[in-house]
């Protein structure tokens, strides 16, 4: 008897971590981030990986960024880019789009063109398209009120969402001018990565963003801790209150 209880205590114990690996792959989001260096600057994908974990969530990421490339560009692989592969061959639950920082203003046509084309692909893959919006360089914040109207009207082409990314970072500014959200003149510093993680995640879990850590940590292969972003605590709490109170009316 004592023997088959054993028995019976170790098959329940097997039972009982397949079923809680088979739920938190269920519950876990799937995101392939597409763009450019406004994605891979401080890791983005990989920071917002990491922001869900530190609360038990799961946000599994991936990435498919070449430096100044435009959906153009990703849409007719080019640059060396292998976008169109990896939403044929993956299951996706979203599909991040970063085009490039200047297509609303230069290129408009072809902004709607291929984040048409794109969208309608992901969905035909039984994902959902989200467009990142991008923000105004540094040196010229006029720049912001195009984006904004060019994102609105391709959110209502496409019937998909975009995250406000450019507003938030007007509005950090409108509050802070002089918190440090560019690298130079167009790309995040920490903080601003810091940001837009925070709005990644606010959009993906619908949870508040008060109790994700100022200094965000991953780890490597080995299991070894290693910091993604480091963010001054006040500067962290000015940011999740700016995404948590900012309304996210994205269509």
């Amino acid at each position: 008897m004592k023997l088959t209880s054993i028995i019976y205590k170790i098959y329940f114990l097997i039972i009982l971590f397949f079923t809680v690996a088979i739920t938190a792959q269920k519950n876990a989001i799937k995101v392939l981030f597409v763009g450019n260096s406004f994605t891979y600057y401080n890791n983005l994908p990989q920071v917002v990986s990491a922001m869900a974990k530190s609360q038990d969530l799961i946000i599994e990421t991936r990435h498919s960024t070449v430096g100044g490339s435009s959906l153009q560009n990703h849409w007719k692989s080019q640059k060396g880019a292998q976008t169109r592969k990896m939403i044929e061959d993956e299951n996706w639950d979203y599909v991040v789009f970063n085009n490039h920082s200047l297509s609303t203003i230069k290129t408009p046509k072809t902004f709607f063109k291929f984040s048409k084309k794109f969208a309608d692909l992901v969905r035909k893959k039984g994902a959902e398209p989200v467009f990142m919006m991008t923000w105004a360089y540094k040196s010229n914040p006029l720049m912001l009120p195009t984006i904004v109207s060019m994102y609105k009207e391709l959110g209502k082409l496409t019937n998909s969402d975009y995250v406000p990314c450019g507003s938030l970072f007007a509005n950090a500014l409108k509050y802070r001018p002089n918190l440090e959200l560019f690298h130079d003149d167009k790309h995040p510093s920490p903080n601003g990565t810091y940001l837009l993680g925070l709005a990644f995640y606010k959009y993906f879990t619908g949870q508040n963003t008060a109790k994700i850590p100022n200094n965000v940590v991953s780890k490597d292969n080995n299991g070894q801790e290693f910091y993604l972003i480091f963010t001054h605590q006040k500067d962290a709490d000015f940011l999740q209150q700016l995404v948590d109170e900012f309304p996210f009316k994205t269509r």
